[in-house]
Parts: structure tokens; C-alpha cells; sequence
């Protein structure tokens, strides 16, 4: 059986509604937030889950209570959204008026900018891979789901896919994303990578090789 990962992004709230930076703000779900975890919950539930993660950030929490109820969700600090710092709260328009040179600067070079009050981008990075592997590897062999947010989503995937490949994508809100690690001895025993989005795609759209070794 391979390790098997559905990866998902919470519901909407007030805030991605408004189109807000929402980061570590404790911004709830709304209604409609709530029903798409009612409607994920019913799309998944044929699925024989063996463990659930979720970002311990409240509109995670409880999207992961909803959808998986009757399941024990277990909490990850580690995959929390990035901290925007100066931009929490704020909308695309309102942070080009008030800073548009750092704004620029961080969207060219994310990576080389650090937002002012908020969080490195390369650690954000490396704190999501950290608790990622450990997830992994706690749950070979098995299907497991991850509720978390759209940074940490791309973290994960972008490392699957390479950088630049996907970083510029947004994940949908209560969108899934399922990734298969299978081994094949055939191959010289390297992990392949099966990454789809969604539910109606029947079959995988991109392989990996070389990928997971000690995953």
C-alpha cells in the first residue's frame, strides 16, 4: 500500500472573502466555510483514513472537526500560515497605498524580502518542511490528511515539484490535493511521486523520481 497524503486547504472566512492577507490572525470560518467542510467531509467519506492533521489556527481546526468528524484531530503548530506581518489584514489595494515599494520588492523577490514584523520566508519554508517529514514518517504506508493553509500548501507541493513550479498557484479554499509516495523495486527502488488535484481527476498528473528517500 503506498503512503498516500490528501492535502487540503481550510474553508473560507470573512477574511478570504474581503481578499485580506490572513496569516496568523485567528479569523474563523464563515457560513459558507462551514458547508464546504460539510461537503468535503461528504466526498471523503469513503475514504479509510488513518490520522488527522490540522494547523492549530481556529479556521483549521475547525474546518478538520467538521469534515472528518468522529476522527481524533491532531494538532500541527508547525503548519500554520505564514505570519504577513505589516500586510495582516490588509488587501492588495490598501497595501500598494500604503507600502508600495516593499510590497513590490517582496512580491519580485519573496524570498530576499522579509516583511517587516513578519516571518522569513525561508524559514517559513523550512518550518513547514521540518513538521512535514515527521508527518511522513509516522504514517508509511497509509492514508493520512493534512488541513492547513494555502502557504504551507505550496510549500509542500512546490518541494514535490520542484521550486517554481506550482509556487505561483493558489490553492483553492476547501480545495484537495491528493499525493501518492509509491515505491518501486523495478525502479531501482526510488519513490515516485503521484500529485493530483481535485476529485474528478481520475488519473495522476505528474511523477517524481529520486523524491522521499527516509520519507
Amino acid at each position: 500500500m503506498p503512503t498516500r497524503l490528501i492535502l487540503i486547504r481550510h474553508g473560507e472566512t470573512s477574511w478570504n472573502l474581503q481578499k485580506r492577507y490572513l496569516g496568523r490572525a485567528d479569523i474563523g470560518l464563515n457560513d459558507k466555510g462551514i458547508k464546504q467542510a460539510r461537503s468535503l467531509g461528504r466526498r471523503l467519506g469513503k475514504e479509510k483514513i488513518h490520522k488527522v492533521y490540522s494547523s492549530d489556527a481556529r479556521r483549521a481546526l475547525k474546518f478538520a472537526g467538521i469534515a472528518f468528524k468522529g476522527l481524533t484531530i491532531t494538532k500541527a503548530p508547525g503548519l500554520k500560515e505564514m505570519d504577513f506581518g505589516i500586510f495582516e489584514g490588509m488587501t492588495y489595494e490598501q497595501i500598494m497605498r500604503k507600502y508600495p515599494e516593499i510590497y513590490s520588492n517582496w512580491l519580485r523577490s519573496p524570498f530576499k524580502t522579509v516583511i517587516p514584523e513578519g516571518e522569513d520566508l525561508n524559514d517559513f519554508r523550512k518550518r513547514v518542511m521540518k513538521i512535514f517529514k515527521k508527518i511522513i514518517a509516522l504514517n508509511r504506508n497509509k492514508t493520512f490528511v493534512i488541513v492547513t493553509h494555502a502557504g504551507p500548501i505550496r510549500v509542500i507541493i512546490g518541494d514535490i515539484l520542484k521550486p517554481g513550479s506550482i509556487w505561483d498557484r493558489t490553492p483553492d479554499l476547501a480545495g484537495i490535493n491528493i499525493i501518492e509516495f509509491k515505491k518501486r523495486e523495478a525502479k531501482n527502488g526510488k519513490t515516485y511521486i503521484y500529485f493530483r488535484r481535485g476529485e474528478k481527476r481520475k488519473k495522476p498528473v505528474c511523477r517524481k523520481t529520486g523524491y522521499g528517500e527516509g520519507y
